[in-house]
């Protein structure tokens, strides 16, 4: 059955409207060539288009022609403002951005474990109304806000959690009650990183992939044939949870310590590189992140040198065994066949230096939750995500990706993030900018109303 005529102009201009949001201004005739639509239905969707706000003239093309130049169109940027909350345990992040999705303000502000949920939350608020108006917004159309925790499907809301501060779940409220008119929104921060990997970082092309988020906690995102999924009640991706070798203790419902948690968590990696030598070197502080770019950046720096030169501060034994592990491939220094032929290439006597020792070791734990992953969902690709991820790098990925080969027959590429922490706010941004848009890009369509889920 062929469209009414108002339903092919809808589809018209919503066409209209994203070749404009993914490729910039365009003239009326680029708009024809790239539409496939007749210069008079272009003519017309402009004209909508303009009366309703939505575009705007924005210069003119210097083509080669006779006759006066062609106009260039271009959404109206700021006919909606919009901000993405990046909500941490420790703090949050906030950016401010106009419809076209260019950041327009942006800041972030620590909130220490011992704030109260109202301190904390009032904390926030102000966060975001302070960048709003150093962005020039008078109003925000959409908020889109990445948290640590499971969303429930049904409601959109952030549930309950033992593990994570309450001033998260008040936040949501809080934030729709002093922006009456935003549509606030909440999604998963492994989901959100998961999206800006696809859109913009190393997942760019694949429809099917998953990311492994690396930092304070650990999670999974999980991308099948272009489609975030979440799961019966959302909770797709706690890989946290999952039982692994090498632990002392089953999780619980409640507590994922003894879960691949406890091998891949930031305070896992930080033990792991004090057990092989490699010490914390980011201002005195000790992180994962500081202990995961060290050795990086040792690795590197040696990789054209002799056999063990790593610097001395770093040499000596350092490494014991992994903590209540009765696998040797969860030990630092053990015998699995790659360290033993690299021994034999650096000579019989001479120990794998201690910043290779500490990131095979830390591929090996990664591994065993990327082989269940693979296993399980045959994804083709494994994103290494979150900020430890970025800090380990090729290094790190390819470590992962050479044990990944060997212990399952599904070919699956292993990648570092393009993206590190920031991909949580980038995706919270893409979805807020996909949101505003599909309510302003369909004109004479009332607005849904708001609600706390996606």
């Amino acid at each position: 059955m062929p469209a009414s005529p108002s339903t092919a102009r809808a589809i018209n201009d919503r066409l209209a409207l994203r070749l404009l949001q993914q490729e910039g201004p365009l003239t009326a005739g680029q708009l024809k060539q790239l539409t496939g639509l007749s210069r008079p239905t272009v003519a017309d969707l402009v004209e909508r288009l303009t009366t309703a706000g939505l575009i705007a003239v924005v210069g003119e093309a210097g083509e080669q022609r006779r006759g006066p130049n062609a106009k260039v169109y271009g959404i109206v940027a700021d006919r909606a403002h919009l901000a993405a909350l990046d909500v941490r345990t420790e703090g949050v992040a906030v950016v401010v951005a106009d419809l076209v999705g260019r950041v327009l303000a942006e800041a972030s502000v620590p909130i220490g474990g011992d704030t109260g949920t109202g301190p904390a939350v009032e904390q926030a608020v102000t966060l975001v109304e302070r960048v709003a108006k150093e962005a020039g917004a008078d109003r925000l159309h959409t908020v889109g806000i990445g948290a640590p925790g499971l969303i429930d499907p049904a409601s959109g809301e952030l549930r309950h959690s033992t593990g994570l501060p309450e001033w998260h779940r008040r936040l949501v409220a809080t934030l729709q009650e002093r922006l009456p008119e935003a549509r606030v929104s909440v999604e998963n921060e492994t989901n959100l990183a998961a999206l800006a990997e696809q859109r913009d970082g190393a997942a760019r092309d694949r429809d099917t992939f998953v990311l492994l988020w690396l930092g304070h906690g650990t999670g999974a995102a999980v991308v099948l044939d272009g489609t975030l999924r979440r799961g019966a009640s959302g909770g797709t991706g706690e890989i946290g949870f999952l039982p692994v070798p090498g632990t002392t203790a089953l999780p619980t419902s409640t507590d994922c310590e003894g879960g691949f948690h406890s091998l891949a968590a930031a305070a896992a990696v930080v033990s792991l590189a004090a057990e092989c030598g490699v010490p914390a070197t980011a201002g005195g502080e000790t992180s994962a992140v500081a202990v995961v770019r060290t050795a990086v950046a040792v690795v590197r720096a040696t990789a054209g040198g002799g056999p063990g030169q790593e610097p001395t501060a770093m040499d000596g034994e350092g490494a014991g065994r992994a903590s209540g592990t009765g696998n040797s491939m969860l030990t630092p220094g053990g015998d699995a066949p790659e360290r033993r032929a690299e021994s034999r290439i650096l000579g019989a006597e001479t120990p794998l230096p201690p910043a290779s020792r500490f990131l095979d070791a830390l591929a090996d734990r990664l591994a065993v939750g990327v082989a269940s992953v693979v296993a399980i969902l045959d994804p083709g690709c494994v994103v290494l995500g979150g900020e430890v991820g970025q800090a380990g790098g090729e290094e790190l990925a390819s470590r992962v990706r050479d044990r990944i080969a060997r212990m399952t027959p599904l070919p699956t590429e292993v990648r570092a993030t393009t993206l590190g922490g920031g991909a949580v706010l980038r995706g919270a941004l893409l979805t807020a900018r996909d949101r505003a848009q599909e309510e302003l890009f369909t004109p004479g369509e009332p607005p849904p109303r708001p609600s706390p889920g996606w």
